[in-house]
Order: structure tokens, then C-alpha cells, then sequence
């Protein structure tokens, strides 16, 4: 009887884990859909396609497109769901839903792809100065 009770009780633990994990994981995919972080992965993707294809001129249309089919959002969720789940509680991803349904969570969602844009741009002018200033400095070293 007392086994019987004992795996009762863990397979009503186990089932509840279960239940409050993949709530979390729904959740977590929820924020992802918000902030649109799966489908800015694949915006990404298909732009270094185009760059595969500039240098792979030869390359026919056609084997693009279909490697291009591949490319799908599900598969860059499923990479990042545990990370989320790692790094925040249940409790912070509600906050997230909830600051991400607001009216400033929606617009930082809009504004995000050219504030990263911009941040690339402004990033890559500023790693070229710290560039030019070490060989600049490097030369004053006589190397």
C-alpha cells in the first residue's frame, strides 16, 4: 500500500512538473511571437542567403529558394526556449507578456529592427576608429 501511495504521489508530482513546464514553455513561445524574435532569426538567415548568393553567382534561383524553404522560425524557437526558460521564472516571463502587450512594449517590438540596424552601423564605424587608432599607434611603434 505504501508503494502504491508512493508512486501515486510521483506520478502526480511528475504529471504536475510536466503541466507547469510546458505552460512556461507556451508562455515563453508567446513572448517570442510578441517581440517577433524568431522571425527577426529568419529575416537574418534569408539576408545572408542573399549574401550566398552574391558570391555564389552560379548558383541557380532554384537551389535558394528551396534551401530557403528550410529556414524556419519553430527551429530557432526551440534553440532559444530553454535559454529563456533558464534565465527566467515563470513569474518574469508574465512581467515580459505584459510589458510587451503594453503600448511601450509594442513599439519597442516596431522599433527594434532598425534600432539593431542602426546599432550594427554605428558599432562598425566605431570598431573601424578603434582599428585605425591600434594600427596608427602600432606604426608609431615602428611594427
Amino acid at each position: 500500500m505504501k508503494r502504491l501511495t508512493i508512486s501515486i504521489l510521483f506520478c502526480a508530482l511528475s504529471i504536475s512538473m510536466f503541466a507547469q513546464s510546458s505552460t512556461k514553455t507556451d508562455k515563453i513561445k508567446k513572448m517570442l511571437e510578441l517581440t517577433g524574435s524568431a522571425n527577426l532569426g529568419v529575416q537574418v538567415a534569408k539576408q545572408m542567403i542573399n549574401t550566398f548568393k552574391q558570391s555564389y553567382s552560379s548558383v541557380g534561383d532554384a537551389f535558394w529558394d528551396d534551401f530557403e524553404k528550410e529556414i524556419k522560425a519553430e527551429d530557432l524557437m526551440d534553440l532559444i526556449i530553454p535559454i529563456y526558460d533558464k534565465h527566467y521564472t515563470e513569474e518574469d516571463i508574465d512581467q515580459l507578456i505584459a510589458f510587451y502587450n503594453s503600448p511601450i512594449g509594442k513599439k519597442m517590438t516596431e522599433n527594434l529592427p532598425i534600432i539593431m540596424q542602426e546599432s550594427m552601423a554605428a558599432g562598425q564605424t566605431w570598431g573601424s576608429k578603434i582599428a585605425e587608432k591600434a594600427i596608427e599607434r602600432l606604426r608609431q611603434k615602428g611594427y
